[in-house]
């Protein structure tokens, strides 16, 4: 079960976010104040953090600067705030994303299953930054594509499709689930930006070669199968 800590000095506003996210399955631990949710951070693991800037004692921004000099943990930006710079402060600063209040609860739960994910993916990539299936190679490390011993060039996005697809061989993925994990949960370009994205792969890797391993699942989205 993952553990996510909500360090919001506004009580209602985090029994609130802990009931949601109890119910969506997390383990929830609070803090009220900064220097509380530092110590909590210090000596108990979480996988996620939901901090809010304006915090008594030592504020939000200060939590994050000290958090970042002994972990990388996913940390999510909860504030009234809406200015420009306050946003640039917090991702310059080592945040992951950031949420202005009043927000969306269905919204929140989206940016938490996005930072997730993708600490999920960067920790396999530690272990093996290679994924092959038959003539087709991926090494996530120095994001390059090889078929048939022939180097393969793709532009950033087709390279994250073609992972994405790779890091979850023979599993459907719907065409709504790959936009959420690609082009983030707030695109707004429409499901067929996959298809379009599929079509590139497939006559860089497939039609030069004479592979057949992405295919499609008619009405749902693709799956990667050995040929």
């Amino acid at each position: 079960m993952e553990r996510i800590l909500i360090i919001e000095d506004e009580e209602k506003i985090a029994r609130f976010i802990e009931l949601e996210l109890k119910y969506e399955g997390y383990e929830v631990e609070k803090a009220f104040n900064g220097r509380d949710g530092l110590e909590l951070v210090k000596t108990q693991p979480f996988d996620l953090i939901l901090l809010d800037i304006m915090l008594p004692g030592i504020n939000g921004m200060e939590v994050l600067r000290r958090i970042r000099q002994f972990s990388d943990i996913p940390i999510i930006m909860l504030t009234a705030r809406d200015a420009v710079v306050d946003k640039v402060t917090g991702l310059d600063g080592g945040a992951d994303d950031y949420i202005t209040k009043p927000f969306a609860i269905e919204e929140l739960l989206a940016r938490i299953r996005v930072a997730l994910r993708n600490r999920n993916r960067a920790n396999k990539d530690k272990g093996s930054s290679q994924l092959v299936i038959g003539h087709l190679k991926l090494d996530s490390m120095k994001r390059e594509v090889w078929v048939k011993d022939n180097l393969v060039h793709l532009t950033k996005r087709e390279f994250d499709l073609l992972h994405y697809l790779l890091e979850n061989k023979d599993i459907v993925l719907s065409r709504e689930r790959i936009l959420e994990e690609i082009w983030g949960y707030d695109f707004s370009g429409g499901t067929n930006a996959v298809d379009v994205y599929i079509r590139y792969i497939r006559a860089k890797i497939e039609e030069p070669f004479g592979l057949k391993i992405i295919h499609t699942v008619r009405g749902v989205g693709y799956v990667i199968k050995d040929e």
